[in-house]
């Protein structure tokens, strides 16, 4: 049996590299968060201060970028410190708070991905009666909707996954702190925690899949398009939200099918949800998006303007 004394940190070993490609990837990911805060505050900024923006779509944009800063911020900071810094290391109370809010800001993301899509399907199947189903009233609703049940399900995994012990020395395979990765190092009973998340992440996939059934309306809604020019029109209305889902969800669902091995794969796999879509998301977002770019161009306008 292992000793059960406390441990204070663990060692986050990330990715298999040396020295000089710990280098080559500290500017890879700085250049990563840099574009990730000004495309995300940019975006904020802008769908908070041109009222020409403030409809339901460009409100979920302006949610969905706030959650990719904080997203980000949580993970990207400490990989780029642990690729300058010979010590690897992270407090146990540290990687506890990044499991959490990893937990949180993800499972808040994917939540409101899948809102998203039924506004997605509303503007492609009704798009003359889009702002009278999806209104102001019922984008209040569902945002705090999707941070509400994102929360309870990490209100009801974290308390369990902090109630782990862990003993000797410990080594994360990862460059990040993931509920998963904890469990091979607990020396307690991880059956309790391992359940809860279980039954929590079914519940909570299985409510998004029922919403995410948008996505399979939206399809066969551009497909009975008689026009060619129709299908186009309403391809593109959709077309970034579809790749930011399938980019999200096909990294995050690989990530979490794969076992807790440690493989250059497991990893590889993480990136995309949790350092390049918050980078992504803006830019598919505004750069297909004629009134984000106007919008923008109005902003810069107005600012530089003012050191004339």
């Amino acid at each position: 049996r292992r000793n059960h004394s406390t441990v204070p940190e663990f060692t986050l070993l990330g990715l298999p590299v040396d020295t000089q490609t710990d280098a080559l990837l500290f500017v890879l990911f700085l250049v990563i968060y840099l574009l990730t805060t000004v495309g995300n505050l940019t975006l904020l900024v802008v769908v908070s201060t041109d009222s020409r923006l403030h409809t339901p779509m460009y409100f979920f944009l302006g949610q969905l970028s706030f959650l990719d800063l904080c997203h980000s911020s949580v993970t990207v900071p400490k990989l780029l410190e642990k690729l300058l810094s010979e010590r690897k290391t992270i407090s146990v109370e540290g990687c506890r708070a990044q499991v959490s809010f990893v937990f949180a800001t993800g499972g808040t993301e994917s939540c409101l991905l899948t809102v998203m899509a039924y506004h997605h399907y509303a503007a492609v199947s009704s798009p003359l009666l889009c702002g009278q189903v999806v209104n102001r009233q019922l984008c209040v609703g569902l945002v705090p909707g999707a941070w509400g049940l994102a929360f309870m399900d990490a209100f009801i995994n974290i308390p369990v996954a902090l109630n782990l012990h862990f003993c000797d020395a410990q080594n994360i395979l990862h460059f990040i702190c993931e509920l998963p990765s904890l469990y091979p190092l607990s020396c307690s009973d991880v059956s309790a925690s391992f359940t809860t998340l279980l039954c929590s992440s079914l519940l909570h996939f299985v409510g998004n899949f029922l919403l995410m059934f948008s996505y399979v309306r939206i399809v066969l809604t551009i497909l009975s398009i008689s026009s060619a020019s129709g299908r186009g029109k309403a391809f593109s209305t959709c077309s970034s939200h579809l790749t930011v889902v399938l980019f999200f969800y096909g990294s995050r669902l690989l990530r979490y099918l794969m076992p807790n091995s440690g493989s250059i794969q497991e990893m590889i796999f993480s990136l995309p949800y949790s350092v390049v879509t918050p980078m992504l998301n803006p830019l598919i977002y505004s750069l297909k998006n004629k009134e984000v770019k106007a919008a923008v161009g109005r902003l810069w306008r107005k600012y530089s303007s003012l050191f004339k």
